[in-house]
């Protein structure tokens, strides 16, 4: 009974196809490389954390290689330090590893006291998973006796461990099922008449000693159990997320399917032991690579760069962080050696250094190039950020591609209009960086949303830049635009009011909660924007504004930082399933919408989809469990996206409001988890372990869950779009959640959430061939 194979699971979460994780593993020789574990920067130091680390893993792939039969082992794994544990000699800088694509990060307990593992995963059977989430007291052994695997749901059971093992509510080995009735007294659980299953409150509870070897994904806590299920022993009939979601796969037969197995032959040697390396999170370091060539000038894009490049440099890169700052046309200019920001002065000088003329063609490689150069005058480029904006074609751009892949460095890449270089994002998938696209549709905010969403990979939530409101219109005869902007108590910190307009300065009105007029707005008329800094801790409550003017288009960005380093925000992280879509294939919309380790519910999400046409589609973002989304009420709101209407960029931005029906998950949040042990039976006794921890809510500050956040979800490309008129080849999405219960003698009522027409798209037709009353709801 042991934790160290809970790492067997990242083999699960990264194995299997799928472009959802941005993990760094790749399968070489069989051996697993590039696993990252990172240390949250609020884990207390303790160096025994990093041996625990070790152990774990170092036993874990034997384990991991006999369960696959001898094809996969852990060959080198990265330790990711938080940069406030003490510095020692060998710690490294990481390279391309961050926190944003740790596969596993160990975290403290949130709620206090739920020490539970569990598994992030977004998408369907088959595709990779996110991050593996465990607590220092969860590697420390505290739960060994309580929890077993990461498995595909808490209390489900995946395949048979023992001969009369019966797949229903509740669970048995070797008929062990007990029924715990006040605090100390057992007895054999009792079965309903009707429905055959056992009453309310029974526990599996399992022999100490077991002999049966399957299956990992029901229990590793037992020490027979050594082999995933396969399609021989697997129970089709389980009603669990398996058999739901895997088409009644087995585990093994869904890793049989993945393109790592179809590719490995199984070993003829025992494999070696894991390598590890110790790195340590270091001081932001990023240079800004602008385009200044002639094309900018094109619809205002030189001025609209420098309203962008004022948001991150003001507000979105972190204190503390060092910034340079290179422009290029066909040639490469540096506009600021690296400065460390310690202060609003560092901020405004940065401001001074952005581009204000534009001529020339684009040599994108040459901006790198130099950017690299101004890097390594005080660091080196392992671990370094660029940000590229290009709005230019530049058919050299591949010129550069070996020396990037060399460097170590990390490149964003923002590609502004339709003619950007087509290579571009080549440059953010090598590197593990952003890609994201912004039209020359103002009002859509585009550009603005780019360069807000690049905060820090690494380091603490509470230093991030969160944006809660990025809306653009374009008015006609002196119209308003009027709205209001909620500021939750999870954050406050830093509130930056930003608008910008096209052509004559607007009247701007602002009110905070208490109907205070805000005045001092700083207007700088040659970029046309303005920005208002709210001191301290903008109030709690509701801000209204109204901007006025004559036929133009004007655009309100609002952001905040963590009210508190000790009290999570509630944070809303989007992104789409690939970065590339082939018609007709759908793609998916994720939002991921949580305070800490909390899920937020029944928040309206919708997100806004631009295609490089300038063409927009809104679509509502679900988390019901149906369609494209994986789980219901895990904070993960998602929807199939099938309105293809051209080939090239699209980009993604998502809007979450949370109202008076908005909570936080009550208990134990819908994850993917290890599933609970009660306790076991050795010699004929029950010996039970600790209850589950109950999540006590009031220990919880913040539970404000009235809030307004918009995020961006970054940029996909499409091809193979016909043209018009596009044909219908969506099909409705799978059924998932049917469920029937017995109403007296002879009526079966039966539910499920209806598919549409095209996956999860409209409304599609039922046919009902069965003698039986149906209710639909």
């Amino acid at each position: 009974m042991g934790s160290f194979k809970n790492s067997v699971f990242i083999l699960v979460l990264h194995l299997l196809e799928g472009a959802l994780s941005d993990s760094l593993i790749q399968l070489n020789n069989n051996g697993y490389e590039g696993i990252v574990i990172a240390v949250d920067p609020n884990v207390p130091e303790d160096e025994t954390l990093i041996q625990q680390i070790k152990d774990m893993v170092t036993e874990a792939s034997p384990y991991l290689f006999e369960a696959t039969e001898k094809r996969f082992y852990f060959k080198n794994v990265a330790i990711l330090i938080p940069q406030n544990w003490s510095t020692k000699p060998e710690y490294v800088k990481p390279k391309l590893e961050t926190y944003k694509n740790a596969d596993v990060l160990v975290a403290e307990p949130n709620p206090t006291g739920n020490d539970e593992p569990y598994t992030e995963h977004m998408g369907r059977c088959g595709e990779k998973g996110n991050k593996i989430y465990l607590t220092p007291g969860f590697l420390a052994g505290k739960m060994l006796l309580q929890y077993g695997s990461q498995g595909m749901g808490r209390d489900e059971i995946f395949c048979y461990i023992s001969h009369n093992l019966i797949i229903l509510r509740c669970k048995w080995i070797n008929n062990s099922i007990i029924f715990l009735r006040g605090s100390c007294v057992t007895q054999s659980c009792k079965s309903d008449r009707v429905t055959g299953l056992y009453e309310k409150g029974c526990e599996f509870i399992p022999n100490e000693v077991q002999t049966e070897k399957a299956s990992i994904m029901y229990s590793q806590s037992i020490p027979s159990v050594v082999e995933f299920c396969t399609e021989k022993n697997h129970n089709k009939e389980a009603p669990n997320e398996q058999n739901k979601k895997c088409n009644l796969r087995s585990t093994w037969e869904v890793i049989q399917g993945s393109e790592d197995f179809k590719k490995t032959t199984p070993m003829t040697t025992q494999p070696p032991k894991p390598t590890f390396s110790l790195l340590q999170i270091g001081q932001r370091v990023v240079c800004l690579v602008l385009d200044k060539s002639g094309s900018m000038t094109v619809g205002d894009r030189l001025k609209r760069l420098n309203q962008a490049g004022k948001l991150f440099l003001l507000q979105t890169v972190e204190q503390g962080s060092w910034v340079g700052m290179v422009t290029f046309d066909s040639a490469a200019y540096v506009r600021s050696e690296l400065v460390q920001i310690n202060s609003a002065t560092e901020r405004d000088t940065l401001t001074r250094s952005l581009p204000t003329a534009a001529s020339g063609g684009t040599s994108i490689c040459s901006g790198i190039l130099s950017a690299f150069t101004v890097i390594r005058k005080k660091y080196p480029t392992d671990g370094s950020e660029i940000v590229l904006l290009t709005d230019g074609e530049d058919r050299t751009i591949s010129s550069c591609f070996n020396e990037v892949k060399q460097s170590g460095v990390i490149i964003h890449t923002v590609a502004l209009g339709p003619s950007a270089a087509q290579e571009l994002e080549e440059l953010s998938k090598m590197t593990g960086g952003l890609q994201t696209y912004a039209s020359d549709q103002v009002q859509n905010n585009g550009l603005m949303d780019a360069f807000g969403a690049l905060s820090s990979g690494n380091g603490a939530v509470s230093q991030h830049s969160i944006q809660l409101e990025s809306r653009g219109l374009t008015l006609q005869n002196s119209q308003w635009l009027n709205g209001t902007v909620i500021v939750d108590s999870t954050v406050g910190k830093d509130t930056l009011f930003l608008i910008t307009w096209t052509t004559d300065i607007p009247q701007i009105l602002l009110w905070d909660p208490s109907g205070k007029k805000q005045d001092g707005f700083l207007v700088d008329t040659y970029i046309k924007m303005a920005y208002l800094q709210i001191p301290g801790i903008a109030k709690v409550g509701i801000w209204k504004y109204s901007l006025q003017a004559r036929s133009q288009t004007l655009t309100l960005t609002v952001t905040s930082r963590a009210s508190s380093g000790t009290l999570p925000p509630v944070t809303v992280t989007s992104k789409m399933n690939k970065d590339t879509g082939k018609f007709p294939s759908p793609m998916v919309v994720y939002a991921k919408i949580h305070q800490g380790s909390l899920p937020i519910l029944r928040a309206k999400v919708t997100a806004l989809i631009e295609s490089v046409d300038g063409k927009t589609v809104t679509l509502e973002l679900l988390d019901n469990g149906a369609g494209a989304d994986a789980t219901k009420d895990d904070g993960v709101y998602s929807r199939y996206f099938t309105a293809y209407d051209t080939n090239g960029r699209y980009s993604v931005k998502v809007w979450a409001l949370g109202g008076v029906n908005t909570a936080t998950q009550k208990g134990i949040p819908q994850q993917i988890g290890a599933m609970y042990i009660p306790g076991w039976i050795e010699n004929g006794q029950v010996k039970w372990n600790p209850p589950r921890p109950e999540i006590n809510k009031d220990d919880l500050q913040g539970k404000q869950v009235c809030f307004s956040r918009t995020s961006s979800g970054g940029s996909f490309v499409a091809s193979d779009v016909p043209t018009a008129p596009i044909p219908d080849l969506f099909p409705p999405c799978k059924i998932t959640d049917l469920k029937a219960k017995i109403q007296g003698d002879s009526l079966i009522n039966l539910t499920w959430t209806a598919p549409g027409d095209d996956y999860d798209h409209g409304r599609g037709k039922l046919s009902v061939s069965h003698p039986f009353s149906l209710f639909l709801f």
